[in-house]
């Protein structure tokens, strides 16, 4: 899973990025008019490879991944037209899904580039840069289709751009446009940013109270998933130890990190789900889409095996848990064949037979 990380500029979308990938990168002077990406790939925390490596001490213990991608050079509040161009938006338009970091802590020794805070503001100008991009993605194609009318191979396409313009047009972002399987089929090679999933971060104080800025942003959402972070407080704890961080965590009164919070959005917001394969050599945890057959899931480990799959051989991770061991697990009824066809379920341990 990929996840690009945007924000205007002074939001504190690096200090994000190290608090999320326990990363080092320079917040100063990474501002907007430059083009510089930092990237950063974490482990996405799951108690259940952890109890699976101790049940099968395997040479190798492998977590499913997700890459972050802080990108600069953002600059919002056109009303003329994108700001993005060129590789900036090859390099946003190749993520899952976006995180737009939006500023609600005060620092005077940051000072807001328009003068003052307004979490509300500079999430519809952001926004409105994503709208306008994709206009002119749009704008382009349908422009050719209207062209080759006659001769089309996509008669479904240019109904469809017309409706996507009107949409835009009313400065609402496609992700909140019902499509169908075949619509998003044909619009997946243009990379439309408006369209892609969205987690919002209200980047807060230490000790401040945003519930008003959060109340303000969620009664303009939709499909996005909104989320506090206090990005300064994180980012000190992704340095620390794990006790030291803990011990920390306890004392500002949060659960858990926030990188378990994003990943967890994330997870909701493009239906994914994990599923393991396990043995001596290595436990691995691996993201299939929710709803996704056997065979799909097979297709995730290997190619090959889902060229020849036969069957799989299912069992729950709870059951695996309760029971102690795979022989047992077939013993008292819990493991099972499946087919291609069999719906994977989150913690699902699968091992594929196949045949090429």
């Amino acid at each position: 899973m990929n996840i690009g990380i945007i924000g205007l500029p002074s939001s504190g979308k690096t200090t994000i990025f190290n608090a999320l990938t326990h990363g080092q990168a320079e917040t100063g002077t990474y501002h907007a008019g430059t083009f510089s990406v930092n990237m950063g790939a974490v482990n996405v925390p799951d108690l259940r490879v952890d109890k699976l490596s101790a049940m099968y001490k395997p040479r190798k213990t492998v977590y499913a991944q997700v890459q972050f991608k802080d990108v600069a050079g953002i600059e919002g509040g056109s009303s003329k037209g994108s700001s993005l161009g060129g590789r900036l938006l090859n390099e946003l338009g190749a993520n899952d899904a976006l995180l737009h970091v939006v500023r609600a802590f005060t620092n005077l020794a940051v000072p807001h580039p328009n003068g003052s805070v307004n979490p509300r503001r500079d999430y519809e100008a952001m926004e409105t840069e994503l709208i306008l991009s994709d206009m002119a993605v749009i704008e382009k194609r349908l422009e050719r289709l209207q062209k080759e009318r006659t001769r089309s191979e996509q008669p479904l396409e240019l109904p469809l751009m017309q409706r996507l313009i009107a949409h835009l047009e009313a400065q609402k972002p496609l992700r909140s446009i019902d499509l169908t399987a075949e619509e998003e089929r044909l619009l997946r090679s243009y990379s439309l940013l408006s369209l892609k999933p969205m987690v919002i971060v209200l980047n807060v104080n230490d000790d401040a109270d945003a519930n008003e800025a959060e109340q303000q942003l969620g009664a303009l959402l939709g499909r996005e998933i909104l989320l506090q972070l206090r990005g300064k407080l994180e980012m000190e704890l992704a340095q620390m130890d794990t006790a030291d961080a803990a011990m920390f965590l306890e004392e500002f009164g949060l659960s858990e990190p926030g990188l378990d919070r994003v990943i967890r959005a994330g997870y909701d917001l493009l239906g994914v789900q994990s599923f393991f394969t396990v043995g001596e050599d290595e436990v691995r945890a691996w993201t299939v889409r929710r709803g996704a057959p056997a065979v799909e899931a097979a297709g995730v480990i290997h190619s090959d095996l889902a060229k020849g799959f036969i069957r799989a051989e299912v069992v729950s991770y709870q059951d695996l848990i309760t029971t102690g061991s795979i022989p047992e697990a077939r013993r008292v009824g819990k493991f099972r064949l499946e087919g291609r066809d069999y719906i994977v379920k989150d913690g699902d341990i699968l091992h594929v037979r196949f045949n090429l």
